[in-house]
């Protein structure tokens, strides 16, 4: 984790954020401080459609009214 103070996150701000996209960490301080922390965001992984084809049952009246006594 790099820490680098505010005037240099100013000047040279896309580097940081091309060393962010590597993976890196960079905490920016103010008077030696930490204050904020540039971190990469994490991925998400893609939906596969059918990937629990199988696993999940559906009965075939899952979607028909519900019993009276239930409504009332």
């Amino acid at each position: 984790m790099r820490i680098v103070n505010i005037h240099e996150a100013k000047t040279h701000f896309s580097k940081l954020i091309n060393s962010v996209t590597q993976g890196n960490e960079i905490v920016i301080a103010m008077a030696g401080k930490p204050v904020a922390k540039l971190s990469p965001i994490a991925k998400k992984s893609k939906r596969r459609f059918g990937a629990l084809k199988g696993e999940i049952k559906i009965s075939k009246d899952f979607d028909s009214s519900l019993p009276d006594e239930i409504l009332n």
